[in-house]
């Protein structure tokens, strides 16, 4: 004969007392099994109608003003919160007072102009900054004046390659003869960056490398468009030239370049704001 089951009743309030608990430990289970089975997980916390309520009682003692500028502030992004504001010197501010930006002046009277800003206590070096109409604008020309700058041309050669592998760079232009340029190729992402690879357009790859350097020396510059947009930024000159010496090298540099290649020309030295000069 078997085991005999005997179940005992109790009260009403016992048994649902009973049932409850078996429910919770079901529920219990099952809260188990759906964290390790993938299942659901609810979870806990401040609810939205909770947090509405909040955001209520905080905007119901604001005044209108308040509420106003708390909805109309933007987020700042990680970018603008550390983009540094441009400081100009007072030099420069006192340069603005003299220019007027809507402006386009005569190349008289832009040079006129740039002598009045403040002067520093070197040589300023005249820069000539232009828009043009398209990319891929190069070539040569000779200032009548020069620059004003000691150009350092160098010739390539075993002995120079040498130093350029170490990082050792100490000239301003390279000239190269046919036969170096697949040597000089090894180096090319040093001096390609730097604009210093030699190239056919600007005259630096010749087989009578002596004659360039003194070309060069003489006061003949390279010019061409950035690699990414349609401008030219050339050397013109110093301060110390004079206002005759200037025109003729900013003629000779627009003749070069030819007019209708020109969208736009600012005249600038080396600490002043930049002159719009008229084509």
């Amino acid at each position: 004969m078997g085991k005999i089951r005997v179940k005992t009743f109790g009260s009403p309030e016992e048994e649902a007392e009973d049932k409850k608990k078996n429910q919770d430990k079901k529920d219990a289970k099952k809260m188990a099994k759906g964290a390790h089975g993938g299942e659901r997980v609810v979870a806990l916390g401040v609810s939205e109608e909770e947090i509405a309520e909040t955001i209520a009682s905080e905007t119901a003692t604001q005044t209108p003003e308040e509420v106003s500028a708390s909805s109309q502030t933007p987020k700042k992004s990680k970018k603008e919160k550390f983009v540094k504001k441009k400081v100009r010197s007072q030099r420069y501010n006192a340069s603005l007072l003299d220019l007027d930006k809507s402006k386009t002046y005569g190349l008289k009277d832009a040079l006129e102009l740039l002598s009045k800003f403040q002067k520093t206590k070197f040589d300023e070096t005249i820069e000539l900054h232009l828009n043009t109409v398209r990319s891929g604008i190069s070539g040569t020309l000779t200032l009548p004046h020069g620059t004003g700058k000691t150009t350092r041309v160098a010739i390539a050669d075993e002995a120079l390659l040498a130093e350029i592998e170490t990082g050792k760079i100490n000239f301003d232009i390279l000239v190269a003869t046919p036969d170096m340029m697949p040597k000089l190729a090894k180096v090319a992402k040093v001096l390609g960056p730097k604009g210093l690879m030699p190239n056919p357009k600007n005259g630096t790859i010749t087989a009578k490398p002596e004659e360039v350097v003194k070309k060069f020396e003489g006061g003949q510059i390279s010019f061409k468009t950035e690699a990414k947009a349609p401008l030219i930024h050339m050397t013109v000159g110093k301060f110390s030239f004079g206002d005759k010496k200037l025109t003729d090298n900013i003629t000779a540099a627009v003749g070069a370049i030819k007019i209708e290649n020109i969208a736009k020309i600012t005249l600038k030295s080396t600490m002043s704001p930049g002159i719009r000069v008229q084509i």
